[in-house]
């Protein structure tokens, strides 16, 4: 079966480690370039002169627009394999009609769909979760400089084993969407909207709930400037005296007897918003996600989508050998 595999998916077993080999490739040649160029930045002296202020601009300019290119290419690749590399795998069998021969051989259909499934998804995983240890290294720099954590939504899933495990779940939903609309062309359009509606509800509400959150009402809990470290903020309150919530109308209309004149153009500084509200009895309170916790979350995600992929593949193999 692996010969057959191999004869049938060569051009998936060659071609998506072959473009994310040269991805790996890229990676590394402009990564070797931006390190060298945020090394001079942050080695500038005295940082807020105009000539480092410019240096930081050329460095934002240059090397942010190709790594923010590579950042939505990665956040999209699962679906894309998914779609190309995961549908078609049972969809041309049923769609062109060779199902009846191929699972009519000794080898047994439920042998069959194990081996494909098996190899092509071993393949595309393992070359996804080395992509993303190199892309971790070449974002490294990015995450200071455009005041990033490896907590955001668009950067948490590229790195770690979050982007191998999301890679795999796109490939078994592709598979399974394969078998049941047995279209290739309906299959990865089923796959894409599938694997955008389970990534969407990942970010807006089940991710944000791995872990406890933690409370404070300490305003220097996020001042980690240019590290990539920062927390992952998910909201603020205030509470006024007596340890009411207080409306965000209500803070409005202090910040703006605050100011001179009443004028809104110009906000105070944090220090200056922390004083002010102190004064008159208000204290900001922050719900957050440290980033000390990105291994554990990424383990927790990691977990339940190998669990999603292996239920997925094993409803495959399961309708596979019960179709008539």
């Amino acid at each position: 079966m692996a010969w057959v595999t191999w004869r049938q998916h060569r051009l998936t077993l060659i071609g998506v480690p072959g473009l994310l080999g040269a991805l790996a490739v890229y990676l590394l040649i402009a990564g070797l370039r931006s390190h060298r160029a945020y090394a001079a930045l942050i080695a500038c002296r005295p940082a807020g002169s105009p000539g480092c202020g410019n240096l930081g601009a050329g460095f934002s300019s240059t090397y942010w627009t190709q790594a923010d290119i590579v950042l939505i290419f990665l956040n999209l690749a699962p679906a894309l394999i998914g779609a190309f590399a995961g549908a078609p795998v049972l969809a041309r069998e049923l769609e062109t009609g060779t199902y009846r021969y191929a699972w009519t051989q000794g080898v047994g259909r439920e042998r069959w769909t194990i081996a494909k499934l098996a190899l092509l998804a071993a393949t595309v995983t393992a070359a996804a979760g080395a992509l993303s240890q190199l892309f971790a290294w070449f974002f490294q720099p990015f995450l200071g400089q455009e005041n990033l954590t490896v907590l955001a939504a668009s950067v948490f899933g590229t790195r770690g084993i979050a982007f191998a495990a999301w890679t795999l779940a796109a490939f078994a939903i592709g598979a399974l969407a394969g078998l049941l609309i047995r279209r290739i062309v309906p299959a990865m359009a089923v796959t894409l909207g599938a694997y955008a509606g389970l990534a969407l509800a990942t970010r807006v509400f089940l991710r944000e709930r791995y872990l406890p959150a933690v409370v404070t009402s300490n305003p220097d809990f996020s001042s980690r400037p240019g590290t990539g470290g920062s927390p992952w903020v998910l909201r603020t309150w205030f509470t006024g005296p007596g340890g009411r919530v207080t409306s965000q109308p209500a803070i409005d209309r202090l910040l703006r007897a605050y100011q001179p004149g009443g004028r809104s153009a110009q906000a105070p500084a944090a220090n200056d918003l922390a004083r002010v509200l102190a004064q008159h009895g208000y204290t900001q309170h922050a719900s957050y996600i440290p980033v000390s916790r990105f291994w554990p979350m990424q383990l927790i995600e990691g977990g339940w989508l190998l669990a999603l992929s292996v239920l997925l593949i094993a409803v495959t193999v399961w309708l596979v050998r019960r179709a008539a």
